[in-house]
């Protein structure tokens, strides 16, 4: 008998969202919404285990095999180092990764060589400037990226940007947007090749929900 088909979710609104596919296919779940503390759940009526994981782990998940598929946004995998399949966009979760500084910084300093650029992607940000050919000094950081350029830590960031009112509120602009992020469903390639036909199913079933 073969195991559950394992879906790992982030927790909160992708979650949330992703679920709203999910049940129109017949794999809802109410006890994930009813206050349970559990991080697995197995559906009575289905062959499938949801994983509830961080949001940055599911890539990881995903590609060690301990989950077949995953639901992460765009700016998430292209953090991610794993190799994966990127077979549906969901469309939601939508949010631009952008390079933010200072208004009117670019007047002085219209250019990124020399620069220091404060940063959690720093994945996305080294691929970025290396393929502009620019030198730049990277700072990893794990929050409030905004505050860096405020404080003189970096001159520019590279951050997640969705409504804008957080960069607009500590004086920032955006300089240049580097991609367009909404959340996909990622697939294991072992999975992908040995439950095929299964995988296959569960994606064209979303597809039609979309």
């Amino acid at each position: 008998m073969s195991r559950n088909l394992v879906i790992a979710l982030p927790k909160g609104r992708i979650q949330e969202e992703s679920m709203k596919i999910f049940e129109k296919i017949g794999f809802g779940c109410e006890e994930m919404f009813s206050g349970s503390r559990k991080l697995i759940f197995h559906l009575p009526q289905q062959p499938v285990t949801f994983t509830i994981v961080r949001a940055q782990d599911v890539p990881t998940y995903v590609h060690h095999g301990a989950a077949d598929i995953g639901i992460c946004g765009k700016d998430t995998l292209e953090e991610s180092t794993c190799e994966l399949y990127e077979p549906l966009d969901l469309g939601f979760g939508g949010c631009d990764v952008v390079v933010a500084e200072p208004e009117g910084f670019s007047r002085q300093h219209p250019g990124y060589n020399g620069t220091t650029i404060g940063t959690k992607m720093v994945n996305v940000a080294e691929r970025f400037f290396a393929n502009k050919g620019v030198d730049v000094e990277i700072i990893k950081l794990y929050g409030s990226i905004e505050l860096a350029p405020l404080v003189k830590l970096a001159h520019r960031v590279v951050d997640i940007v969705e409504t804008g009112e957080t960069l607009r509120q500590n004086g920032l602009v955006v300089k240049e947007t580097i991609f367009h992020s909404t959340c996909r469903v990622i697939v294991n390639r072992n999975s992908m090749k040995n439950r095929h036909r299964q995988i296959e199913s569960v994606l064209e079933q979303m597809h039609q929900q979309l």
